[in-house]
C-alpha cells in the first residue's frame, strides 16, 4: 500500500513538473512581446530584447501612444468589434435555433442538416478559401456585396455555424420535452416556445460558444484578408502587418504594443467566461 502511494505521488510530482514547463513555454512568447511593448525600438533589435526593460531601454507608453496614433488603429479596432459582435449575435442566434430543429424534429431532413453541420468541422479552410473570395467579390443579393464589413458576418457564420450547431445540440438533448410541451398547451407557438423556455436555458452553452467564436473571429486575419477591400477595411490582425517603415523596416515597438491591445481584450473575455466554458461543454455532452 505504502509502495503504491509513493509512486502515485512521484508521479503526480512529475506531472506537476512537466506541466509547469510545458505553461513556462505558452507563457513566455506573452511576457516578451509584453515586455518589448515599453522598450525603446533600438533596445528591441539587440541582445537587449531578452531582458527586462531599465533606465536605458525604458520608453514608456511611447509606443502604445504610436500604435494609436499610426495606421488608423482606432478605425480598425472599431471594424474587429462590430465583425465579431455582429458574427458572434449571428451565430448564438441562427445556431440555437437550427440546433432546437435539429433536436426536436425527427426526419430525414434534420439529420441530413446535422450531419452537414457536424462533417463543416472537419473541412479545411484552405479547400474553399480561393472560391469563397470570387464568390464574396461578386455575389449580390438584395443589392448587398459580402466584401464589406457589414456583411462577412454572414460568412462567419456559414464557418462557425458546424461547431455551434454540434454544442448546441448536445444541450437541447438534456432539456425536458415536457417543459416545451407545458408551454405549447398554455398557448405559445413554436417561436415563443424557444424564446420563453429553451432560449434561458440556453445560457451556459451560449456562454461557452459566444467565447470560443469571439476568440475565432477577434483574431482571425485570413478570412478578412481574403474578402474585404483591404484598401478600405482593415481589421486588427491586417493591421498589425503595416507596421513598416521605409525599405522593409518594421517598427517593433509600435507592433509589439498594438499586439497586446490587441490580446487584452479577448483575454478579458476568456477569464471572465472561462468558468462557464466548461460548464457548457460538460452540459453540452450530458446526452450529446
Amino acid at each position: 500500500m505504502n509502495k503504491t502511494k509513493k509512486s502515485l505521488g512521484s508521479t503526480s510530482t512529475l506531472g506537476t513538473i512537466f506541466f509547469s514547463i510545458i505553461c513556462v513555454l505558452y507563457l513566455y512568447p506573452i511576457v516578451m512581446v509584453v515586455m518589448n511593448s515599453f522598450k525603446k525600438e533600438t533596445a528591441i533589435t539587440t541582445a537587449e530584447t531578452f531582458t527586462l526593460p531599465n533606465a536605458e531601454t525604458f520608453a514608456g507608453f511611447q509606443n502604445y501612444i504610436n500604435a494609436l496614433r499610426a495606421q488608423g488603429f482606432l478605425q480598425s479596432f472599431g471594424y474587429s468589434a462590430f465583425i465579431t459582435t455582429s458574427s458572434v449575435a449571428l451565430i448564438l442566434l441562427c445556431c440555437s435555433m437550427c440546433a432546437w430543429y435539429i433536436t426536436r424534429v425527427n426526419s430525414k431532413l434534420s439529420k441530413l442538416i446535422y450531419m452537414l453541420c457536424a462533417f463543416s468541422m472537419v473541412v479545411p479552410f484552405q479547400m474553399v478559401m480561393f472560391t469563397l473570395s470570387q464568390t464574396a467579390d461578386s455575389l449580390n443579393i438584395f443589392g448587398l456585396r459580402f466584401n464589406t464589413p457589414w456583411t462577412i458576418c454572414f460568412i462567419y457564420l456559414g464557418f462557425g455555424a458546424g461547431l455551434a450547431v454540434f454544442m448546441f445540440s448536445g444541450f437541447v438533448k438534456s432539456i425536458p420535452l415536457e417543459l416545451e410541451e407545458a408551454a405549447m398547451i398554455d398557448g405559445c407557438n413554436p417561436l415563443q416556445t424557444y424564446f420563453k423556455v429553451v432560449f434561458p436555458l440556453l445560457k451556459p452553452t451560449m456562454i461557452s460558444v459566444g467565447v470560443l467564436e469571439t476568440m475565432w473571429v477577434w483574431n482571425d486575419y485570413l478570412l478578412p484578408t481574403l474578402v474585404l477591400d483591404i484598401k478600405k477595411y482593415r481589421t486588427i490582425p491586417m493591421l498589425i502587418q503595416y507596421f513598416r517603415g521605409s525599405y522593409g523596416r518594421v517598427e517593433l515597438g509600435s507592433m509589439m504594443a498594438c499586439i497586446v491591445m490587441t490580446v487584452l481584450p479577448v483575454v478579458i473575455i476568456y477569464l471572465l467566461g472561462q468558468k462557464h466554458i466548461i460548464k457548457g461543454v460538460l452540459a453540452g455532452a450530458v446526452k450529446g
